[in-house]
Protein backbone atom coordinates (compact mmCIF):
# COMPACT_ATOMS: atom_id res chain seq x y z
CA UNK A 1 0.00 0.00 0.00
CA UNK A 2 1.12 3.32 -0.75
CA UNK A 3 -0.46 6.98 -1.10
CA UNK A 4 1.19 8.69 -4.56
CA UNK A 5 0.73 12.27 -5.05
CA UNK A 6 1.98 13.09 -8.53
CA UNK A 7 2.75 17.23 -9.74
CA UNK A 8 -0.48 18.23 -7.73
CA UNK A 9 -2.15 21.26 -8.25
CA UNK A 10 -5.34 22.87 -6.62
CA UNK A 11 -7.45 25.88 -6.30
CA UNK A 12 -9.92 27.13 -3.78
CA UNK A 13 -12.23 29.47 -4.87
CA UNK A 14 -10.15 30.38 -7.86
CA UNK A 15 -6.61 30.92 -5.84
CA UNK A 16 -4.22 28.36 -6.86
CA UNK A 17 -2.81 26.99 -3.28
CA UNK A 18 -0.82 23.49 -4.05
CA UNK A 19 1.60 24.44 -7.23
CA UNK A 20 2.72 20.85 -8.32
CA UNK A 21 3.11 18.48 -5.42
CA UNK A 22 4.85 15.03 -5.51
CA UNK A 23 5.07 12.72 -2.65
CA UNK A 24 4.96 9.07 -2.20
CA UNK A 25 4.10 7.64 1.36
CA UNK A 26 4.66 4.23 1.40
CA UNK A 27 2.97 1.42 4.31
CA UNK A 28 4.66 1.38 7.60
CA UNK A 29 6.01 4.94 7.00
CA UNK A 30 5.74 8.37 8.76
CA UNK A 31 5.82 11.08 7.07
CA UNK A 32 5.84 14.74 8.62
CA UNK A 33 4.71 17.83 6.57
CA UNK A 34 5.76 21.08 8.18
CA UNK A 35 5.12 24.82 6.75
CA UNK A 36 3.82 28.16 7.89
CA UNK A 37 1.06 29.40 7.67
CA UNK A 38 -0.97 29.46 4.65
CA UNK A 39 1.85 27.01 2.97
CA UNK A 40 -0.92 24.84 1.39
CA UNK A 41 -0.88 22.09 4.26
CA UNK A 42 -4.30 21.63 5.24
CA UNK A 43 -5.55 22.12 1.68
CA UNK A 44 -2.97 19.25 0.88
CA UNK A 45 -5.16 17.18 3.46
CA UNK A 46 -8.58 17.98 2.53
CA UNK A 47 -7.52 17.44 -1.01
CA UNK A 48 -6.16 13.95 -0.09
CA UNK A 49 -9.21 13.19 1.56
CA UNK A 50 -11.79 14.62 -1.28
CA UNK A 51 -13.05 17.63 0.27
CA UNK A 52 -15.34 19.22 -2.62
CA UNK A 53 -14.15 22.85 -1.84
CA UNK A 54 -10.88 21.97 -3.15
CA UNK A 55 -10.79 22.12 -6.72
CA UNK A 56 -7.59 20.06 -8.55
CA UNK A 57 -6.47 21.64 -11.45
CA UNK A 58 -3.74 19.26 -12.46
CA UNK A 59 -2.24 15.65 -11.24
CA UNK A 60 -3.15 12.94 -9.94
CA UNK A 61 -3.52 11.19 -6.45
CA UNK A 62 -2.61 7.05 -6.24
CA UNK A 63 -3.42 5.04 -3.41
CA UNK A 64 -2.17 1.13 -4.41
CA UNK A 65 -2.03 2.33 -7.78
CA UNK A 66 -6.21 3.46 -8.00
CA UNK A 67 -6.59 6.71 -8.94
CA UNK A 68 -8.83 8.45 -6.57
CA UNK A 69 -8.56 11.89 -7.80
CA UNK A 70 -11.85 12.29 -8.56
CA UNK A 71 -13.44 10.14 -6.05
CA UNK A 72 -16.00 10.58 -3.82
CA UNK A 73 -14.91 11.06 0.39
CA UNK A 74 -17.04 7.79 1.23
CA UNK A 75 -15.26 5.07 -1.41
CA UNK A 76 -11.41 6.85 -0.46
CA UNK A 77 -12.58 5.89 2.87
CA UNK A 78 -13.29 2.06 2.35
CA UNK A 79 -10.42 2.17 0.42
CA UNK A 80 -8.56 2.78 3.39
CA UNK A 81 -7.96 6.64 3.96
CA UNK A 82 -8.50 8.27 6.85
CA UNK A 83 -7.91 11.82 7.77
CA UNK A 84 -8.42 13.14 11.46
CA UNK A 85 -9.21 17.12 11.49
CA UNK A 86 -7.46 20.10 12.88
CA UNK A 87 -10.86 20.94 14.38
CA UNK A 88 -13.14 18.58 14.84
CA UNK A 89 -16.95 18.99 15.04
CA UNK A 90 -19.57 18.42 18.19
CA UNK A 91 -22.65 16.32 16.82
CA UNK A 92 -25.28 16.51 19.93
CA UNK A 93 -27.19 13.67 20.38
CA UNK A 94 -25.01 10.65 18.83
CA UNK A 95 -22.55 8.83 21.40
CA UNK A 96 -19.16 8.13 20.57
CA UNK A 97 -19.77 4.60 20.32
CA UNK A 98 -23.08 5.05 17.53
CA UNK A 99 -21.26 6.69 15.62
CA UNK A 100 -17.78 4.54 15.62
CA UNK A 101 -20.04 1.42 15.28
CA UNK A 102 -22.36 3.26 12.11
CA UNK A 103 -18.42 4.07 10.43
CA UNK A 104 -16.64 0.77 11.41
CA UNK A 105 -19.96 -0.96 9.71
CA UNK A 106 -19.67 1.21 6.59
CA UNK A 107 -16.35 0.08 6.14
CA UNK A 108 -15.53 -3.09 7.42
CA UNK A 109 -17.69 -6.00 7.71
CA UNK A 110 -20.83 -5.54 10.16
CA UNK A 111 -20.21 -6.07 13.41
CA UNK A 112 -23.12 -6.42 16.13
CA UNK A 113 -23.90 -3.94 19.17
CA UNK A 114 -22.44 -6.16 21.63
CA UNK A 115 -19.28 -7.43 19.79
CA UNK A 116 -18.58 -3.95 18.49
CA UNK A 117 -18.67 -2.88 22.36
CA UNK A 118 -16.00 -5.38 23.25
CA UNK A 119 -13.80 -4.25 20.29
CA UNK A 120 -14.19 -0.80 20.94
CA UNK A 121 -13.49 -1.21 24.72
CA UNK A 122 -10.03 -2.78 23.69
CA UNK A 123 -9.35 -0.15 21.55
CA UNK A 124 -10.14 2.25 24.31
CA UNK A 125 -7.40 0.59 26.52
CA UNK A 126 -4.75 0.46 23.97
CA UNK A 127 -5.09 4.13 24.01
CA UNK A 128 -5.46 4.37 28.06
CA UNK A 129 -9.04 6.20 27.94
CA UNK A 130 -12.16 5.05 30.11
CA UNK A 131 -15.12 3.19 29.06
CA UNK A 132 -17.44 6.06 29.75
CA UNK A 133 -15.50 7.68 26.89
CA UNK A 134 -17.86 5.94 24.38
CA UNK A 135 -21.05 7.06 26.21
CA UNK A 136 -20.89 10.58 25.59
CA UNK A 137 -21.55 13.00 22.94
CA UNK A 138 -19.62 13.13 19.91
CA UNK A 139 -17.37 16.29 20.81
CA UNK A 140 -20.00 18.14 22.84
CA UNK A 141 -18.29 20.04 25.84
CA UNK A 142 -15.13 18.09 25.00
CA UNK A 143 -11.78 20.02 25.76
CA UNK A 144 -9.07 20.16 22.41
CA UNK A 145 -7.16 17.62 23.81
CA UNK A 146 -10.30 15.44 24.45
CA UNK A 147 -11.20 16.30 21.18
CA UNK A 148 -7.97 14.77 19.31
CA UNK A 149 -8.07 11.80 21.37
CA UNK A 150 -11.79 10.97 19.91
CA UNK A 151 -10.23 11.68 16.79
CA UNK A 152 -7.24 8.80 17.30
CA UNK A 153 -9.83 6.38 18.67
CA UNK A 154 -11.88 6.88 15.34
CA UNK A 155 -8.18 6.17 13.93
CA UNK A 156 -7.73 2.77 16.05
CA UNK A 157 -11.26 1.67 15.65
CA UNK A 158 -11.42 1.63 11.56
CA UNK A 159 -7.88 0.45 10.96
CA UNK A 160 -7.06 2.43 7.85
CA UNK A 161 -4.33 1.79 5.32
CA UNK A 162 -3.47 5.95 5.43
CA UNK A 163 -4.20 8.36 7.97
CA UNK A 164 -3.66 12.12 7.55
CA UNK A 165 -2.86 13.85 10.69
CA UNK A 166 -4.10 17.29 9.77
CA UNK A 167 -2.47 19.37 13.07
CA UNK A 168 -3.34 16.96 15.77
CA UNK A 169 -1.02 19.03 18.14
CA UNK A 170 -3.00 22.45 17.35
CA UNK A 171 -4.07 23.39 20.31
CA UNK A 172 -2.77 20.79 22.82
CA UNK A 173 -1.05 21.53 25.99
CA UNK A 174 2.30 19.99 26.69
CA UNK A 175 0.40 16.78 28.96
CA UNK A 176 -2.37 16.82 26.12
CA UNK A 177 0.23 16.48 23.75
CA UNK A 178 1.96 13.99 25.41
CA UNK A 179 -0.83 11.93 26.00
CA UNK A 180 -2.22 12.37 22.07
CA UNK A 181 1.11 11.17 20.53
CA UNK A 182 1.22 8.34 23.07
CA UNK A 183 -1.80 7.24 21.35
CA UNK A 184 -0.83 7.97 18.17
CA UNK A 185 2.78 5.53 18.54
CA UNK A 186 0.64 2.87 19.95
CA UNK A 187 -0.88 2.53 16.66
CA UNK A 188 1.88 3.06 14.42
CA UNK A 189 3.16 -0.07 12.73
CA UNK A 190 3.97 -1.88 9.23
CA UNK A 191 0.35 -1.93 7.92
CA UNK A 192 -0.29 1.74 8.14
CA UNK A 193 0.79 4.81 6.17
CA UNK A 194 1.04 8.51 7.89
CA UNK A 195 1.20 11.74 6.84
CA UNK A 196 1.70 14.07 10.02
CA UNK A 197 0.73 17.51 9.36
CA UNK A 198 1.99 19.93 11.79
CA UNK A 199 3.69 23.52 12.49
CA UNK A 200 5.93 23.10 15.07
CA UNK A 201 8.94 20.62 15.80
CA UNK A 202 7.47 19.59 19.35
CA UNK A 203 5.20 17.02 18.34
CA UNK A 204 8.07 14.94 16.81
CA UNK A 205 9.94 15.05 20.17
CA UNK A 206 7.56 12.26 20.23
CA UNK A 207 6.70 10.85 17.07
CA UNK A 208 9.46 10.00 15.01
CA UNK A 209 9.43 10.72 11.44
CA UNK A 210 10.83 8.68 8.75
CA UNK A 211 10.61 11.59 6.36
CA UNK A 212 10.30 15.31 6.89
CA UNK A 213 9.30 17.43 4.23
CA UNK A 214 9.03 21.32 4.26
CA UNK A 215 6.10 22.98 2.13
CA UNK A 216 5.99 26.61 1.35
CA UNK A 217 4.00 28.51 -1.54
CA UNK A 218 2.60 25.33 -2.21
CA UNK A 219 5.40 23.49 -3.26
CA UNK A 220 7.67 20.42 -1.26
CA UNK A 221 11.02 22.51 -0.95
CA UNK A 222 13.05 20.49 1.13
CA UNK A 223 12.33 17.00 2.41
CA UNK A 224 14.80 15.05 4.55
CA UNK A 225 14.90 13.19 7.29
CA UNK A 226 13.74 13.96 11.03
CA UNK A 227 17.01 15.99 11.53
CA UNK A 228 15.57 18.34 9.35
CA UNK A 229 12.43 19.52 11.43
CA UNK A 230 15.54 19.86 14.22
CA UNK A 231 17.02 22.09 11.86
CA UNK A 232 13.44 23.93 10.62
CA UNK A 233 13.13 24.44 14.58
CA UNK A 234 16.70 26.19 15.00
CA UNK A 235 16.48 28.46 12.20
CA UNK A 236 12.99 29.47 11.25
CA UNK A 237 11.24 28.75 8.06
CA UNK A 238 13.29 31.75 6.78
CA UNK A 239 15.57 29.02 6.14
CA UNK A 240 13.56 27.61 3.07
CA UNK A 241 11.81 31.17 2.03
CA UNK A 242 12.93 31.11 -1.56
CA UNK A 243 11.09 31.87 -4.66
CA UNK A 244 8.87 29.95 -6.09
CA UNK A 245 8.88 30.41 -10.22
CA UNK A 246 5.39 30.16 -11.31
CA UNK A 247 4.12 29.79 -7.59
Amino acid sequence: MSLVIKDLKVSVDGEMILNGINLEVKKGEVHALMGPNGSGKSTLANTLMGNPKYKVEGGQILLDGKDITNLEVDKRARLGLFMSFQYPCEISGITIANFLRAAYNSCHEEMSVIDFRKFLEEKMALLKMDKKFADRYVNEGFSGGEKKRAEILQMAVLSPKMAILDETDSGLDIDALKIVAAGINSLLGPDMGVVLITHYQRLLNYIKPDHVHILVNGKIVKSGDASLAEELEAQGYDMVKIPIIGG
